[in-house]
């Protein structure tokens, strides 16, 4: 198909393939991934309207057996400055969150073969019950699921049940990175494989619990593990329906086994553009304050309509993320660029609504 071909597919409704959006990537200009970018998210969205939401991620331990080449913040069992944090600790960091007018909070810790799955179920029942329905919380990544549900011997099913029967509505789809087997097998051989990976959120959507999909570019993928990853995610979709959001991040390279360098910008926003234009059944396309700072809000030109402002995350900071805790700061530039911006609380999944 040519080009002029394929703008006119987006434009009509019609989805693409991978070679297509390939094709999109080498040869649009940055004009053209904007309009057909904007015209599917008009399809889900108001032109000039985004939301945003003030989170927390609450990374509860730093020590973890993965030995992700990306990461910064891990360190091994018994090795100097791991930590646990105390329940106390953890709802200092809520209520803190709660002051600034923030309702979702993450939770993020590797994995820490000293901590059982009761472990997070007693967490999570406990926040659960302290705070009741005044926060939200994304419990784990799904490559944490798939640790905790190896080590207790369970399958993905009895593992969300026990989650679910904890208090948990949401397991977000962290973990993910680049969804390639070839990818993993150069920075994560510890983070189980891509078939593993959508078996446990498959599970999770089955158990009535949300989910969400994330990515993360600038390591040294290709164009071609990009889309593959992109196929995947719409793939299981199709299937699914579980997938409340796509969120991408940018690696921070400071401070990691594998370093290398940021991404620029422009990059950066023409890749939600192309996510955006490919992943049609995916009703929110969101772009990271934590890993693009100011810079995050031109994506919104370019198909995301939705943005979180995080106080914490020590995973990302620990490679050289910056946080912003000006808040009316930072939403003054996508005001700047013409959006009215409305704060939205975390969502309930209908189970549990």
């Amino acid at each position: 198909m040519s080009y002029h071909a394929i703008c006119e597919q987006v434009e009509s409704g019609g989805r693409i393939t991978t070679s297509e959006a390939a094709t999109l990537w080498r040869h649009a200009s940055d004009d053209d991934l904007k309009r057909l970018a904007q015209s599917v998210r008009a399809r889900y969205h108001e032109p000039d309207r985004a939301t945003y939401m003030v989170m927390r991620i609450v990374n509860y331990t730093n020590v973890c057996v993965a030995q992700c080449d990306y990461c910064a913040f891990y360190v091994l069992p018994n090795q100097e400055g791991g930590y646990v944090l105390s329940r106390g600790e953890v709802f200092a960091k809520i209520d803190e969150l709660l002051e600034l007018g923030g309702d979702l909070v993450g939770f993020n810790g590797g994995f820490n073969p000293k901590l059982p799955l009761d472990y997070y179920c007693d967490l999570f029942a406990s926040v659960r019950e302290r705070y009741g329905d005044r926060v939200e919380f994304y419990a784990l990544t799904i490559a944490e699921f798939v640790y905790l549900a190896d080590r207790a011997g369970l399958s993905y099913a009895d593992a969300a049940a026990r989650l679910r029967d904890a208090g948990v509505h949401w397991v977000t789809g962290g973990g993910s990175e680049v969804l390639t087997e070839d990818f993993r097998s150069r920075h994560a051989k510890f983070k189980y494989t891509v078939a593993e990976y959508f078996a446990a959120q498959r599970a999770i959507v089955e158990a009535g619990l949300r989910t969400t999909a994330t990515m993360v570019i600038g390591f040294d993928e290709t164009l071609e593990e990009r889309l593959e990853h992109l196929q995947r995610t719409r793939d299981f979709q199709d299937e699914t329906g579980g997938l409340f959001s796509f969120l991408c991040w940018s690696y921070k390279p400071y401070g990691t086994a594998f370093g290398g360098r940021e991404i620029e910008p422009r990059e950066y926003s023409r890749h939600i553009a192309l996510s955006r234009i490919f992943l049609d059944n995916v009703k929110h396309v969101r772009t990271s304050v934590l890993t693009q700072n100011e810079e995050a809000f031109r994506a919104l030109e370019f198909g995301a309509d939705d943005f979180d402002l995080p106080i914490e995350d020590e995973v990302t900071q620990k490679a050289g993320a910056r946080i912003e805790l000006d808040l009316d700061a930072l939403l003054a530039v996508p005001r700047s660029l013409g959006y009215e911006v409305e704060y939205r609380r975390a969502e309930r999944p209908a189970l549990f609504a």
